[in-house]
């Protein structure tokens, strides 16, 4: 899984670091697809990957939100910065909510993560098994291995007047996996400058197989090419069928 400072001791930086994603208009288009799609009556919205609960502060507009994320440090930035929202800490795969959701949404290419065939087929079981009858999963997917610019360099930067930060990266591959190695320079008003090394490693799915997955947890899947960022596009899909009916 590498090292995950992003979403460890950098997690207070975080939102910083991703200042540029424009949360509200994704917000709006996943509660459009999801109000679309849905055959379910009810608003309950389980956001897996909630990260700092960007998400979440426009989708509970629309929906009763539940957050759950891998980090501890994550979730605390987001109980910190969203009201009235329940979060726990849970894997994606492996999670017991004992309940279950009209909408569930995993998004910012979370699903990557799982990295391996194997633990990408148990977490799709398990979200779908959080599904009610007729309700909706929506995931932002990663790369596929065809899209993945292995050998390709990247840089991002943020500042104020108190804080800068410099993000510089090496995108390679091992077989179906994609290493992200990222350098952190993060310079704040009396404290000085941090150096920081992240590597991340997610998992180069295909489209055919992610959808064979969805299919084989009981999910109505489909591909759609409306994407959150470009060329990502996202996964839908509608749960037709209980696996364990207890």
């Amino acid at each position: 899984m590498g090292s995950m400072l992003q979403y460890g001791s950098l997690a207070k930086y975080y939102d910083m670091i991703y200042s540029f994603k424009d949360y509200e208009k994704e917000s709006r288009i996943i509660a459009t697809l999801a109000n679309r799609y849905k055959k379910s009556t009810g608003n309950e919205l389980l956001d897996v990957g909630c990260g700092t609960g960007k998400h979440i502060v426009y989708l509970k507009k629309w929906f009763a939100c539940t957050g759950i994320d891998k980090s501890e440090y994550m979730l605390r930035v987001a109980r910190r910065q969203v009201d009235g929202v329940r979060f726990v800490r849970g894997d994606m795969a492996r999670f017991e909510m004992r309940k279950k959701f009209d909408v569930i949404v995993s998004l910012f290419s979370v699903i990557g993560y799982t990295e391996t065939h194997q633990n990408l087929a148990l977490a799709l079981n398990n979200l779908s098994r959080h599904l009610k009858s007729g309700g909706v999963l929506i995931i932002e997917p990663w790369f596929t291995k065809a899209a993945w610019k292995s050998g390709s360099v990247h840089m991002h930067t943020y500042e104020t007047n108190d804080v800068k930060i410099a993000r510089v990266g090496f995108s390679g591959t091992d077989g179906s996996v994609s290493v992200l190695d990222e350098h952190y320079l993060i310079a704040e008003k009396g404290k000085g400058i941090k150096h920081f090394r992240d590597v991340q490693r997610l998992g180069l799915f295909g489209r055919a197989e992610t959808l064979a997955l969805m299919r084989a947890a009981g999910l109505r899947a489909m591909y759609a090419k409306r994407s959150l960022a470009p060329g990502r596009g996202l996964y839908i899909g509608v749960k037709e069928r209980d696996l364990d009916p207890a």
